[in-house]
């Protein structure tokens, strides 16, 4: 088929009540993707466990115990907002297994793109340190399978939660082999993700980051993609796009402020599509980051597997456009054109 997408309810034991990053989550949103029959035309990949080796890519043998420790002593915290419960462990290394099995299994040809709906979330955690309610660095494992086992050259990973994923970030920040983009709100947590940070060593101008001042919306977001991210990535030339598909930048999501819609995120994934299509055939795998509003959530993954399938499919929006008045971006965009020397692609 052409379309994969990852779940199991083993992400179920990681949710600590009271806390934004819980079960409920996907619970809501997965009885809306069976209600409404899209997982029945695409094709259920198995989900397993992250091996120690592919693991190990990211993540020092000291950090990945001491999760394993924590878990097994019945909890706790590696920092105030990132928590271990039993059961966190294997959640993990299953949400990690999902990510990198769907990456490998687009890089052989078996599919052409792919979404892991499994939690927790990836893109604030340190290769020695989780944070941002985020255990393992999951697009970071799957890019480096990608490079490592199935011969990908340049890796691009686009990253639209609407908090900058400096675990990424910082993973890549010397390795020219992925190129990191983050989209996201700044100032705002967890406080990295300035324009000026762009890499460093061999790694130095494959980083982009798009920081936005609170308020922007749909043209903003895509004026960005449009103008600064498509050309960053023509010059790149990846083999394969991912994306941290964070939905928390919608106008209802209750940890930010930005004033993105149902269709502007639908608009963001035609967009990403379209680009993994001309650059690299279609090689695109989306991950699951943020997202607090658990009705937004529901059908933004809805409407993602939708297209995924079908770029014409209808979409599904009952919250329509935010009611405020969006900031205009044009000299931001403009300062970070000529910072990466941009041109249109021809």
């Amino acid at each position: 088929m052409r379309t994969w997408y990852a779940y199991d309810p083993i992400e179920q034991q990681h949710s600590l009540s009271g806390h934004p990053e819980h079960r409920g989550r996907l619970a809501a949103a997965m009885q809306l993707l069976h209600t409404d029959g899209i997982l029945a035309r695409l094709h259920p990949a198995a989900v397993t466990p992250i091996s120690l080796e592919r693991l190990l890519r990211v993540h020092p043998r000291a950090y990945v115990d001491q999760v394993a420790q924590i878990d097994r002593a019945g909890g706790g915290h590696l920092d105030p907002d990132t928590y271990i419960v039993p059961g966190s462990y294997a959640a993990a290394l299953a949400a990690a297994g999902a990510l990198t099995d769907l990456t490998a299994a687009v890089m052989q040809g078996r599919c052409r793109n792919a979404f892991s709906l499994m939690r927790p979330p990836g893109h604030h955690a340190l290769a020695a340190r989780g944070m941002g309610f985020c255990l393992f660095a999951n697009v970071a494992i799957a890019a480096r399978t990608a490079c490592a086992e199935y011969g990908a050259a340049r890796v691009l990973i686009l990253d639209w939660d609407v908090h900058h994923g400096n675990g990424t970030e910082a993973i890549f920040y010397e390795d020219p082999t992925v190129a990191f983009i983050s989209l996201h709100q700044y100032p705002f947590y967890p406080g990295t993700g300035a324009a000026g940070d762009t890499g460093s060593g061999p790694g130095q101008g494959y980083t982009l980051n798009v920081p936005l001042p609170a308020g922007v919306g749909d043209a903003g977001y895509l004026r960005a993609f449009d103008e600064v991210i498509l050309p960053f990535a023509h010059r790149y030339q990846p083999d394969l796009l991912l994306v941290s598909a964070g939905f928390d930048a919608h106008w209802r999501d209750p940890l930010a402020s930005q004033l993105l819609s149902l269709a502007g995120y639908a608009a963001l994934t035609r967009r990403v599509m379209a680009l993994a299509e001309e650059l690299c055939q279609g090689r695109l795998v989306l991950a699951l980051e943020g997202g607090y509003d658990l009705q937004v959530l529901a059908h933004a993954l809805l409407n993602t597997l939708r297209l995924l399938h079908d770029p014409a499919a209808p979409i599904s929006d009952p919250f329509g456009p935010a009611s405020f008045a969006e900031r205009d971006l044009s000299r931001h965009l403009h300062a970070l054109r000529g910072l990466h020397r941009l041109v249109d692609p021809a």
